[in-house]
């Protein structure tokens, strides 16, 4: 299976059902999955609920830069608060708060047979940051996307 965000295919509707009942039950205002290339170490963000617009399909990034490739890298969640300040490196090391104008967000590793492979990512457009319930919300949340992941691959 491919992963692709604009492919209207069985296999994606989960993980589109999942980026927006995550924003549901957020209080955020954005919520995306990056997945990493089968081939190669880029990491790509393939599903979105409450984005702005479609810039989030041209993002690619390294593994171990951006958001998405040190949570892979380090297989821990990453909190940012009152970006772009308070970061390690330059704002545009962090496309995806630049794309659609996030301040705080929190992100956590999918587990591909025991490799994060993938980051769930909830972000805000405002300062007030991600409460520490949600940030356990957004843990269960990647928990069954992992499970539905590995399921289905």
């Amino acid at each position: 299976m491919e992963f692709n965000g604009d492919s209207k295919s069985k296999e994606d509707q989960p993980f589109k059902k999942a980026c927006e009942y995550v924003l549901d039950e957020m209080n955020g205002d954005f919520v995306g999955l990056a997945l990493q290339n089968r081939k190669g170490p880029d990491i790509s963000w393939h599903y979105t609920a409450g984005n702005r617009n479609d810039k989030y399909k041209r993002i690619t990034v390294r593994y171990g830069k951006g958001i998405a490739g040190r949570v892979i890298s380090t297989g821990t969640p990453m909190k940012i608060e009152g970006f772009p300040n308070n970061i390690h490196g330059k704002a545009l090391d962090y496309p995806i708060m630049l794309a659609e104008n996030l301040r705080c967000a929190f992100a956590v590793p999918i587990q591909f047979k025991g490799v994060p492979k993938g980051v769930l990512l909830v972000g805000k457009r405002t300062v007030q940051p991600i409460s520490e319930s949600d940030q356990h919300k957004i843990l269960d949340a990647a928990k069954k996307l992992e499970k539905e992941l590995n399921s289905l691959i």
